[in-house]
């Protein structure tokens, strides 16, 4: 039976505070967990909100790789806390720095225990398998979140939250005017998946998963080139790239290629999208093997619990970083955090990809995790405010990262302080950040 779309259901129900803190933050991916364990250390009492059973966000349930690009001409541009995880995955087999861009392959599960290990270490208190369901405004400011779990519905109550959801689901909850899209279709969704029983001693393959070449996209060139050439033959789906990256294991890569459009803020068209890609992994895995030899005696041994959205929303900070700003290198007052991803804008249909390559990397301004009207929420990753071009940019993990680790020194100074994050101390807030090592 078939409901219409104005049949509603009223629901009223007492919900119990279960933990009161200084900072919280939602979503523990790259921008996440970092922004937990940064406030925890600078005092702050921390709980972190996660949907799964485990942290990393898009390189653990997207199996998004490599994490790019913390090195750029040389220099490296993201640092802190966020290196300091890349050096210990390094140590514990899980990551592969690849000199000299700064781009890391992982081991995924290794990245999963490695993340959960700095955030137990920091003292933060963990909420995962739980999902961010609602919060609670008075006077201009979040004063709890709602989350569901096997427990029932929960409050969580802070000082100061973090909005690391990717989709910026808190601020939107909170009210917060979000950027206008510019221009639809988004840039398409893809689905990861791995492939084990790879050639990866292969000169071909060598060349194409590790994504260390300055100035260059990492594609595998000759696999695209015939797949281009017999896409009709083959009956080939949309796909980008491929991409190849090595998990550290033999024998084993990582797959970027699939794609279809979508809105990953609907529901429906999101759960379309992931049935599909799911099917075209299984697709091009079969191509791949049908028609390469270093694919012959391959398989799919794992695909990505969550397809990796490249767009959705973005918040109206305080400032709106721009393409002019962001492709000039421009240096603001109050810069806390660096990128250096090319400018990289997929076509929702199509295989066609528009990479502008930095000539320097950029810096990201604390007004652009800030919004306006909540006093006391930040944001730090695909929330942020900034323009299509600058955010094309923004978005890689190695960005969120340093994001998350600005929102987390600011949060723990604003719930120290009791002022709002618009009134943050910014030239405490950037010392303390180039103090733990920020490269700002």
């Amino acid at each position: 039976m078939m409901f219409k779309q104005t049949t509603m259901v009223k629901i009223t129900k007492t919900i119990p505070v279960v933990g009161e803190y200084d900072v919280v933050v939602c979503g523990g991916g790259p921008a996440g967990f970092i922004a937990a364990v940064t406030a925890a250390r600078e005092g702050a009492r921390t709980a972190l909100v996660e949907q799964y059973g485990f942290l990393g966000g898009m390189a653990t349930a997207g199996i998004v790789a490599p994490l790019s690009v913390f090195t750029y001409k040389g220099k490296k541009v993201i640092g802190g806390i966020p290196w300091e995880f890349i050096e210990r995955l390094e140590k514990m087999g899980g990551g592969l720095i690849e000199k000299p861009l700064g781009n890391v392959a992982f081991e995924p599960e290794l990245y999963k225990l490695c993340c959960q290990r700095m955030v137990l270490e920091a003292g933060v208190e963990l909420y995962m398998h739980s999902y961010l369901s609602g919060c609670i405004c008075e006077d201009g400011c979040v004063k709890q979140v709602i989350i569901e779990n096997k427990n029932g519905s929960e409050a969580l109550s802070a000082k100061v939250f973090i909005d690391c959801t990717g989709d910026a689901d808190l601020a939107f909850m909170a009210g917060v005017p979000m950027l206008p899209m510019e221009g639809k279709p988004l840039q398409p969704m893809s689905t990861y998946f791995v492939l084990s029983g790879v050639d990866t001693d292969s000169p071909l393959i060598q060349e194409a998963m590790h994504h260390n070449k300055q100035g260059e996209n990492c594609h595998c060139l000759p696999i695209r080139e015939a797949l281009l050439s017999r896409r009709e033959e083959l009956g080939i789906p949309e796909f980008g790239g491929p991409w190849f990256c090595t998990t550290l294991q033999p024998g084993v890569v990582t797959v970027n290629m699939t794609r279809t459009a979508g809105d990953a803020l609907d529901n429906r068209d999101f759960t379309r999208a992931e049935c599909e890609l799911r099917e075209g992994a299984f697709q091009m895995a079969r191509v791949l093997k049908e028609n390469f030899k270093e694919f012959e005696n391959s398989y799919v041994s794992s695909v990505a619990v969550h397809a990796g959205i490249r767009e959705s929303r973005r918040i109206q900070g305080m400032h709106v970083i721009t393409a002019e700003e962001y492709v000039s290198g421009f240096h603001y007052d109050d810069s806390v955090s660096r990128g250096a991803h090319p400018i990289d804008i997929h076509v929702a249909k199509g295989p066609s990809q528009n990479v502008t390559f930095l000539e320097q990397a950029a810096y990201v301004p604390y007004r652009a995790l800030v919004p306006e009207s909540v006093g006391n929420l930040l944001v730090a990753g695909r929330c942020i405010s900034a323009d299509k071009t600058a955010f094309a940019s923004l978005r890689v993990q190695a960005s969120c990262m340093g994001m998350g680790q600005a929102a987390g020194v600011a949060a723990a100074q604003c719930s120290a302080s009791g002022v709002t994050v618009q009134n943050v101390n910014v030239n405490a807030l950037v010392e303390r950040l180039r103090q733990i090592g920020a490269q700002i």
